[in-house]
């Protein structure tokens, strides 16, 4: 496919210029493959990991698609969590920019059901959500799926991994039979073709060069002792010292033992994996996402829909089975031209796992020596920023803006110092560099907020 600048599809000229207008120009490798197709209306399976420019290629083939005068379901997107349905609904709201008639909704578990019924009834045109709370709506008919024209089922092989199989054949029962189905997936599971077969009509099938090189992320593999292992880790987190780091385990319990045999030694750690509410896993990962915290060890399964712009380093505690999964997992480091850094630690058992990886980058492997390390809680390794947790948040109209606005006001602090800011529905969070917390506290405590005085505190969870 010889198609590289988006002013040479046909895109409807509004479509076109916002596309252009949000800075791009040239499509990615993954969306030259596809979006042609796509846009002829045809079934596409595709192997695109995160960060691949995937979601503007299924986002700007479903908005071609719309009849804007029919507040009536015209595109699914099904996703694994909540994290990346918010992702993928959030890039399609940017790409819909161009006009504003397009009606985008979220339905996802954890939320409250009501008002997603009280907004369906108000007519949408592109529904993202994840597969229990579609089933949901669907049973109950608050979701009508008769006019779907595309159904896109995004990163399938983690809904599978995640036991959705049946609850997603069961929504599909709802569509029609006629109707145009994306599916997209990491990796090429004999259960994904199955899937394909079962829900696709004459599937073009796309697989994008899925290696990494060294120009972008910096591959590295040491041999340990299992009994060092955790030492190992030690050493290479002291070492590199990387601001954002996400550890990979591969069972829930290990993940636990090392997050806390990390947090016992001065490092700034949580653990990220399946058994965490909702609630707890938001605290988590807003405060990885904002450098309050600068470990996140995880299971493969619970970083799914994990989107870290500047994620530094990825180590394997434990190299994965299959070098599909260890290709996913380094991806999703050397980020938005960002150098990035794959550490991998395996014992002697494990080296036909290295082996594995070797002959499927076709590249060989790079060994590092691993310097003596015993982990202790002498060393602090302090992360750059603080969360400040605030009793405030959308039911109260606090916005982003009015929290940027009460800490950087006459006598507060440089809006340098503040970092990102995640307003949920009853409190909002604020990271602040570690210099300037105490003096942001006595703002936020003293001031006010929207006119109104807030309690707030350092977070203290995990």
């Amino acid at each position: 496919m010889n198609t590289l600048e988006f002013s040479s599809l046909p895109l409807k000229p509004a479509l076109l210029e916002n596309i252009e207008s949000l800075g791009y120009t040239h499509l990615t490798p993954i969306q030259a493959e596809t979006l042609p197709h796509i846009l002829e209306g045809r079934d596409v399976i595709a192997q695109a990991k995160t960060g691949s420019g995937k979601t503007a290629a299924f986002g700007i083939g479903l908005l071609s698609r719309l009849d804007l005068s029919s507040f009536r379901v015209q595109a699914l997107v099904v996703c694994p969590t909540r994290e990346l349905a918010d992702q993928v609904c959030k890039e399609i709201r940017r790409l819909a920019r161009f006009t504003q008639n397009i009606k985008v909704l979220s339905l996802c578990g954890g939320v409250p059901f009501g008002p997603q019924v009280g907004s369906l009834e108000h007519g949408v045109h592109i529904v993202v959500g994840t597969p229990g709370r579609l089933q949901e709506h669907l049973r109950k008919r608050s979701l009508r799926l008769s006019n779907l024209k595309v159904l896109v089922l995004d990163e399938a092989d983690r809904m599978l991994d995640m036991g959705f199989e049946e609850v997603i054949t069961d929504v599909i029962s709802y569509a029609p039979t006629h109707r145009q189905t994306l599916l997209f997936s990491a990796t090429y599971s004999d259960p994904i073709r199955e899937i394909s077969q079962k829900f696709q009509y004459k599937p073009l099938s796309v697989s994008i060069d899925s290696s990494h090189h060294d120009s972008v992320i910096e591959q590295r593999f040491y041999q340990t002792e299992k009994a060092q292992r955790t030492n190992a880790l030690g050493y290479l987190l002291a070492y590199h010292r990387p601001e954002s780091t996400v550890v990979f385990c591969n069972t829930k319990r290990e993940c636990q033992d090392i997050a806390s045999a990390l947090e016992n030694s001065g490092f700034s750690v949580q653990a990220l994996h399946g058994d965490l509410e909702q609630k707890h896993r938001d605290q988590v990962l807003v405060r990885f996402a904002n450098k309050s915290c600068s470990i996140l060890v995880a299971t493969d399964v619970a970083a799914r829909g994990l989107d870290i712009k500047e994620l530094q380093a990825v180590i394997n505690y434990e190299l994965p089975w299959d070098p599909e999964i260890y290709v996913h997992r380094i991806g999703r480091t050397g980020r938005a031209g960002k150098k990035g850094l794959a550490l991998s630690l395996c014992t002697e058992q494990e080296l036909n796992r290295v082996k594995a990886i070797e002959e499927y980058q076709s590249i060989p492997a790079r060994w590092d020596e691993i310097a003596p390390f015993k982990m202790s809680y002498e060393h602090r390794f302090e992360p750059p920023m603080v969360t400040l947790w605030i009793d405030g948040g959308r039911k109260d109209k606090v916005r982003p803006g009015d929290v940027l606005g009460a800490l950087t006001g006459e006598a507060g602090i440089a809006g340098s110092e503040v970092g990102k800011i995640d307003i949920f529905d009853a409190h909002a969070y604020v990271a602040i560099r570690q210099d300037s917390v105490d003096k942001a506290l006595a703002c936020l405590r003293n001031g006010k907020i929207k006119g109104r005085s807030f309690m707030v505190r350092k977070s203290q969870w995990g």
